[in-house]
């Protein structure tokens, strides 16, 4: 199975004041998707704009940052992140990530249940 990634689904998500905040794109938009993967999606985060801090629970999500530059919350540790950088959140814990650069803040989330 494959497709190309005009022929994947994209939602746009948005701020509280209603302007566009990032762009997610469904990788896994196949009929035989595996459900323990949840998600696995291409995310948009625009400059300024941020994946709000939340916790996961019965399950584990692993971001891998493909381009952008970024501010990582790991349980309230923040570092810096760059392309190439791979962040990984257990069930039990919290993450954020804001865009701090000019560019968008690109990078692939997997989703994966217990």
């Amino acid at each position: 199975m494959y497709k190309k990634i005009e022929q994947l689904k994209t939602q746009t998500k948005l701020n509280t004041i209603g302007k566009e905040k990032m762009f997610k794109t469904n990788l896994a938009d196949f009929e035989k998707w595996n459900p323990r993967a949840r998600l696995f999606s291409l995310i948009q985060v625009k400059p300024g704009e941020e994946v709000d801090y939340h916790m996961h629970v019965g399950e584990g999500e692993a971001f891998f940052f493909l381009s952008g530059k970024g501010i990582y919350n790991d349980n309230g540790i923040e570092v810096e992140i760059e392309p190439g950088m791979v962040t990984f959140t257990p069930s039990g814990e919290g993450h954020s990530v804001k865009n701090i650069g000019d560019t968008n803040l690109t990078f692939i989330a997997l989703i994966v249940t217990d």
